[in-house]
């Protein structure tokens, strides 16, 4: 650690060394100072406090995090900048991150925010009245308008391992092969907060829009211990095998995000998208999706839910050149109950959804995101799907924390076969780390269904930098 710290302090000041100093210079040399500071080894607990450091200081930081399952760890540079004026707060950054897997991804991504001056309203409190000697006045109530956010993104990614086992719910271990992808998106996204009426207000309500240029190449990978795809399927039996057209992909939806009294927090997100191919239309597809999660937070969403739900990663937690959070030893407690459901729905009556960008279950999908942990990643695929997940996290010291969660979900060929039956199951627990503006870290056992335990190490990917990245599938 002490001689990564030497380097990175080396450079900082090489960087910052300048007659006129500018705002880039000025930014690099109090990194180099905070660097030098947090790195003056007294013991082990100065070792942890320069390797937050290293992690999470800006402008350069160390990117560092998992890429999609069975591509490794990723490690390198990222580099961000936060700016304000008086509209608008601006921030950018760009990485670079290879595994020794083969896989990497390089990006840049812009954040505008929209931060007009807005009149700050406030409610007097209601004086008790003389019939109501007893009532309580109620306590003044500030409205703070959110903001409008845009992102602008470009983005390469290459996988070197990726399963496939077929599409269906049937699909058997028979089947596993295995291919090589690359991916680059170019495109913009944009949130906007709908607060003019009061009942809107109240639901944290708002409207995203995206617009994506998708290129994708599918690649054999051989030398695995199991086949590559093209040994095993054809583009009847595997959707745009043989060929990768590029797409623009479309996307709206609205989300509502309220918290109802201080413990329940509900957050629910409908989406449809559009994925025109213009070169081959037989794979043009459009794709809607429902995403309804409930949080029952155990000691009030004061005391956990602002602690576990802002999470946001050392690109977006140092705005204006404020540090990230210091983890936290806080012996509070703070837990939370989940349900989720999830239902997505491809309509394509006369064309093929591309299995590259078909959802899957299993173990955890192209983003991370944990489903029925206890199978192989991508273990299921189809173009349409549902999942229900339930979950209990508590934290037990510090940063330190347990959780447990059970899936029930399966996927479908066709709209019609998407029904309660001949559901796959799976279970999970294990230990949980969220340490201020480092991103959460999860190491589950899982179990459950007739293909036997998963472990997983995952540390989510907010410190590979760009935390406005589109989904890759």
């Amino acid at each position: 650690m002490r001689w990564i710290a030497a380097v990175l302090f080396s450079l900082m000041s090489t960087l910052a060394v300048a007659q006129n100093e500018s705002w880039v210079h000025a930014d690099f040399r109090r990194e180099g100072e905070r660097v030098a500071d947090a790195c003056t080894f007294h013991g082990i607990m100065s070792v942890g406090a320069c390797a937050y450091t290293l992690f999470t200081d800006h402008p350069l930081h160390i990117a560092a995090g998992s890429m999609p399952p069975q591509n490794g760890f990723g490690l390198g540079l990222a580099y961000v900048v936060a700016r304000d004026t008086e509209n608008w707060r601006i921030s950018w950054d760009v990485d670079a991150v290879g595994a020794t897997s083969g896989a990497w991804r390089a990006g840049g991504y812009l954040k505008l925010i929209h931060t007009p001056v807005q009149p700050i309203h406030v409610s007097t409190p209601t004086p008790t009245s003389p019939g109501q000697p007893n009532a309580k006045p109620k306590k003044h109530e500030v409205h703070v308008h959110p903001f409008t956010v845009f992102n602008l993104y470009a983005q390469g990614i290459s996988l070197d391992k990726l399963n496939y086992f077929g599409i269906g719910n049937d699909t058997s271990l028979a089947g596993a092969s295995v291919f090589g992808m690359t991916q680059a998106i170019v495109g913009a996204n944009v949130t906007k907060p709908v607060y003019g009426l009061p009942a809107l207000a109240k639901l944290n309500f708002s409207l995203f829009g995206e617009m994506n240029g998708r290129f994708v190449s599918i690649r054999s990978e051989h030398g695995q211990s199991v086949p590559s795809i093209e040994t095993l399927y054809t583009s009847a039996s595997a959707p745009g095998l043989s060929s990768q057209p590029g797409f623009l992909q479309l996307g709206e939806g609205v989300r509502i995000k309220p918290v109802l009294g201080d413990h329940l927090e509900l957050d629910y997100a409908g989406s449809l998208q559009q994925f025109i191919a213009p070169s081959n239309s037989q794979y043009t597809f459009e794709r809607w999706l429902v995403d309804l999660n409930h949080v029952f937070y155990l000691y009030g969403y004061t005391e956990s839910g602002a602690k576990t739900t802002n999470m946001t990663g050392p690109d977006q937690c140092a705005p204006s050149g404020q540090k990230c959070p210091a983890v936290s030893r806080s012996r509070n407690l703070n837990g939370s109950i989940g349900v989720r459901f999830v239902l997505s729905e491809s309509m394509n009556s006369a064309s093929k959804v591309p299995f590259y960008f078909q959802p899957t279950l299993g173990g955890q999908d192209i983003d991370s995101h944990l489903t029925l942990p206890s199978y192989r990643d991508y273990r299921y695929r189809a173009p349409n799907f549902f999942l229900l997940q339930e979950s209990f996290e508590h934290s037990i010291w510090g940063p330190f924390g347990v959780k447990f969660m059970a899936d029930q979900g399966r996927v479908a060929l066709t709209r019609s076969d998407l029904d309660f039956s001949h559901l796959r199951h799976s279970y999970a627990a294990g230990l949980t780390l969220r340490a201020g503006g480092f991103p959460m870290i999860q190491m589950m056992f899982a179990w459950g269904g007739p293909e036997g335990n998963h472990n997983i190490f995952n540390m989510n990917s907010s410190l590979l930098g760009g935390g406005a990245r589109p989904a890759l599938d």
